[in-house]
């Protein structure tokens, strides 16, 4: 399977939001490649890790985020289980739980009902190995800043203004692979 055959049905490549979501994916996709590589002991398949690290934002054309050029109805968070729905119609159902959980550090349901999230009711946290090494990779890259990644520091910011839940998982991810 090609992820870039997927990406084609949906985004314009040299569109904004196709840049937007190439580039980030592509950044992503390498950061999450070079940390499985370096634990061969979680025997980690990386071929699928490269597949939807390039895929896990297939769905931000359905939101409204139009600094990235995407101009749908859906508010940005949902971008993760909007996107898990087109790849299960593509038949590629593991790929979708990806997209489903990578969003922050995954959301659970108790967060989706405390904050009123516009997300379907049920947890969407990373299970897997590798659905929560391209969360955590995720970390490291924004659409907007495509050129830098980002630092630590700023990441452990950004996790805290979603409470101590989301925090934790970060720092669990920070000692399993770096």
């Amino acid at each position: 399977m090609n992820p870039l055959d997927i990406i084609r049905k949906y985004y314009t490549l040299d569109s904004l939001a196709g840049q937007s979501l190439l580039i980030h994916s592509q950044l992503v996709r390498d950061k999450a490649q070079s940390l499985a590589i370096r634990h061969p002991e979680m025997d980690l398949d990386i071929p699928f890790i490269q597949e939807a690290a390039m895929l896990h934002d297939i769905g931000i054309f359905l939101t409204k985020a139009p600094d990235i050029g995407c101009f749908g109805e859906h508010p940005y968070i949902c971008h993760g289980y909007l996107g898990a729905d087109l790849l299960r119609e593509e038949g590629l159902p593991r790929h979708a739980l990806v997209c489903e959980r990578h969003t922050g550090a995954g959301i659970s349901l108790e967060m989706i009902k405390k904050n009123h999230l516009p997300l379907p009711q049920r947890d969407m946290l990373p299970v897997t190995l590798e659905e929560k090494l391209i969360a955590f990779a995720d970390k490291f890259y924004s659409k907007t800043n495509l050129t830098r990644e980002k630092k630590l520091g700023k990441i452990r910011a950004e996790m805290a203004f979603y409470g101590e839940e989301t925090v934790a998982r970060f720092e669990e991810w920070c000692e399993l692979f770096l």
